[in-house]
């Protein structure tokens, strides 16, 4: 009796060699022998097989960041943190991508979104001697990996387009091995360089783009702890045009005379659908993972998000745009946590989208709903309060009670007092985003403004070396994140472009 399915491929040999093979092993050893197979040791100690057919990209990525030890900030099952497809979601809803798989771009997008350093290259955009270059110098380190685009068809692979890292280099026969993610179907395999090089160097019909391939590493600063930038929404193409294109072009057009003037251009034109764009790092944990008792890294973190908060209050254009909103008579609100108008409906919406995340449903179709909020104020150390919002999330039959930590400090910047059960105006939120905003754009963004005194004034407001060293580094992330997203959406994903100042 025939069995439904396929089990496995026979590897079309040559062109790839099988690593387990004679040959395979010959070069393995060899390749260990000359130092370039530094990085294939914590690949291989994380190497997983994708968990869907479509999940080569997340399940490549996934890999590589659990390799490079990048703390997800979050948790994976339990008290664990930990890389999984099912989290990395920020760039692309998971629904999608097991329909569609991921870009080349979005991938991109989704690396830097994890916390990792990406430098990315299309085959349009670099010879095949210079991809040489770059696997060996990550093939002699383990501080960097490349993950590969391209299409099986060059190899006489069955499928087309595929995602997979490139575990090592053999440079006597100039070949590399690929860590097929697809291990359901292909063992990993050495191929000829310049093969694969032909694989990468293939358009992609849905983008009409060339394939290519990316270095991940770990970042030398650490990623963001207060916002995050987020293509998760279709809005984000128009927002990250307006912050790159448009506001330079409206602040040279604009007869600006003063600080409040720049405030009142992008307060009136800023995007309704900003709030998606850029994103609170929430604190989400399941209620039986920490009970109401704060754990001490849990303080830690808390303690650094509220002095970069006070940090952030502590700026110039901070207190430009807190005296522009409370002198304005418009009623616009700028969106504090994606829109909500009180905490409760924050809490809700938070929490509803950390129990998704956590049950590794993030992303799909499946309706969730929150019964109810409740605060607690928890003392940390005796001295500093947290108060712990909780929610019971109800999805289908199932419940589940989640909590999101929240600093006191934030809980007063949007609400202005203590309790919680009236707060409503998120405005002083809205100043905290806004004013972040002005500090990561790039500084050309004011080359435009006419006036010399304002915009010698303006440079020194947004100068990330009159910054504390944490703000700096957090406003250094954003502008990075913006940058690339903008060089997403024009599929010119490339390495960061220098900055340049007026």
């Amino acid at each position: 009796m025939a069995t439904a399915g396929l089990y496995r491929r026979v590897l079309p040999s040559p062109p790839a060699t099988d690593f387990t093979s004679d040959e395979g092993k010959k070069l393995f050893i060899e390749a260990i022998q000359a130092g370039t197979m530094e990085g294939f040791y914590k690949l291989i100690s994380y190497f997983q097989t994708q968990s869907e057919p479509a999940y080569c990209g997340l399940a490549s990525l996934s890999m590589v960041l659990n390799a490079l030890a990048i703390d997800p900030g979050r948790k994976w099952k339990g008290p664990w943190r930990w890389f999984d497809e099912s989290m990395l979601d920020c760039c692309e809803p998971l629904e999608k991508v097991k329909a569609e798989g991921i870009s080349f771009g979005k991938l991109v997008c989704l690396a830097q979104c994890a916390g990792a350093e990406v430098e990315a290259f299309r085959t349009s955009q670099t010879t095949v001697d210079h991809f040489r270059q770059f696997v060996k110098r990550c093939s002699v380190s383990d501080n960097c990996h490349v993950v590969s685009s391209y299409h099986r068809g060059a190899f006489q692979q069955t499928g087309t387009g595929h995602f997979s890292p490139i575990g090592g280099y053999h440079a006597g026969s100039d070949m590399v091995l690929i860590l097929d993610v697809a291990r359901f179907k292909y063992p990993p395999h050495w191929v000829p360089l310049t093969l694969l090089w032909e694989a990468m160097d293939t358009v992609v019909k849905t983008t009409g783009e060339k394939r290519g391939f990316m270095l991940i590493s770990r970042p030398k600063r650490d990623p963001g702890l207060l916002y995050t930038l987020s293509c998760k929404h279709e809005s984000w193409v128009g927002v990250a045009k307006y912050l790159m294109d448009d506001v330079p072009h409206l602040l040279k057009s604009e007869d600006v005379k003063d600080i409040n003037g720049i405030v009142s251009i992008l307060w009136h034109s800023l995007p309704s659908d900003f709030g998606k764009f850029i994103q609170w790092i929430a604190e989400v944990r399941r209620e039986q993972d920490g009970g109401i008792g704060i754990s001490e890294e849990e303080k830690r973190r808390l303690a650094i998000r509220e002095e970069l908060l006070k940090q952030v209050q502590d700026t110039g254009f901070f207190k430009h745009i807190v005296n522009f909103l409370s002198s304005t008579s418009c009623c616009r609100r700028v969106p504090a946590f994606g829109g909500n108008e009180n905490l409760h409906e924050i809490a809700a919406s938070v929490c509803c989208q950390g129990a998704e995340i956590l049950s590794g449903k993030s992303g799909t179709s499946s309706c969730s709903c929150c019964r109810e909020t409740c605060f607690e104020f928890v003392n940390s150390d005796g001295h500093k309060t947290v108060m712990v919002l909780s929610a019971t999330i109800v999805n289908g039959k199932n419940e589940e009670k989640v909590d999101m930590l929240v600093p006191r400090f934030l809980m007063e910047l949007c609400c202005g007092a203590p309790d919680p059960n009236h707060c409503i105006s998120t405005q002083p939120v809205g100043s905290d985003i806004l004013t972040l905003l002005l500090l990561m754009l790039p500084p050309q963004t004011w080359c435009g403004i006419k006036d010399e005194k304002l915009l010698e004034e303006v440079q020194s407001l947004v100068s990330t070396d009159n910054l504390p060293a944490m703000l700096q580094e957090e406003v250094m992330h954003l502008r990075r994140q913006l940058y690339l997203l903008k060089k997403c959406q024009e599929n010119k994903c490339i390495k960061p472009e220098p900055l340049t100042v007026c």
